[in-house]
């Protein structure tokens, strides 16, 4: 399902694409940059792993958005008036 959001349609909802931008850009690196400090901090075991996967999710969700973006097409003004 395409979701037209002013004159762009996107694959995803503008909704969830403002969630998956705000996670991608703020949360994700904010949770690895803190698993980074506290567990190294505290010795803990695995934590470079964590911090990869973390930030591996991240990026992931970043290029996923950059392609929906990309892949936009402009919207049919004519489906307006049905």
């Amino acid at each position: 399902m395409i979701e037209e959001v002013g004159t762009v349609e996107y694959m995803i909802p503008d909704k969830v694409y403002a969630v998956l931008k705000w996670a991608g850009l703020i949360a994700l690196p904010a949770v690895a940059t803190f698993i980074g400090t506290v567990g190294t901090t505290a010795g803990w075991d695995g934590t470079n792993m964590a911090v990869t996967v973390v930030t591996a999710c991240g990026t992931l969700i970043g290029a996923l958005l950059g392609v929906s973006c990309a892949t936009a097409k402009p919207a049919d003004p004519s489906a307006d008036d049905e």
